[in-house]
């Protein structure tokens, strides 16, 4: 499996999705052509993972962590033609608003929509919760996802499966966990 994943403190509980496994894990130190590359030599059926922040023109990167704003956009419209290539639907992409990048791109796998993993998120989308309770939830949350694919669970049917996982509905869990698609 091939996990591109731009090393982001406020993304770690993504690390769930893939500790443990035979992964070549990609973070922010690749250039685009490097991923591009990486992308071009990846075979078909590989799965790929392309975790943290980002929008509908791609997942973001940034050097410094400790700088709040995204340098780049580190996988993008330039990589979509590789990504095409996975026929197969056997791409994952977890950030916010991954889904509407992966549709504008014609791309097929499990996408997230908008994720809340901050405060301010919450409080744009009217949730009025704290901190803590949100890192709590999406540790639940990606440990039952990665359940979910250790299980080898088909992609198309996590969106359902992991609304029914659900098991403490909140406004926050019931928003994150009704947030993954199948393109």
């Amino acid at each position: 499996m091939l996990v591109i994943h731009p090393k982001d403190v406020t993304t770690s509980v993504l690390l769930s999705l893939y500790e443990g496994t035979d992964s070549k894990v990609i973070d922010q130190t690749a250039s685009k052509r490097e991923i591009g590359h990486l992308l071009h030599h990846c075979p078909p059926y590989e799965r790929i993972m392309l975790l943290g922040h980002g929008s509908d023109n791609g997942l973001f990167s940034r050097t410094d962590d400790m700088v709040p704003e995204f340098d780049r956009i580190i996988v993008g419209h330039p990589h979509a033609y590789y990504l095409r290539r996975h026929t197969g639907g056997n791409i994952i992409g977890i950030w916010c608003h991954a889904d509407k990048f992966a549709r504008k791109e014609g791309l097929h796998g499990l996408f997230s929509g908008m994720i809340i993993s901050d405060k301010r998120e919450a409080e744009e989308y009217g949730i009025i919760t704290l901190q803590h309770l949100i890192d709590e939830a999406n540790e639940v949350m990606f440990a039952k996802l990665r359940q979910l694919l250790d299980n080898q669970v088909p992609l198309h049917e996590i969106p359902e499966r992991m609304k029914a996982l659900n098991d403490k509905p909140s406004w926050l869990t019931c928003f994150n966990y009704g947030n993954f698609y199948y393109l």
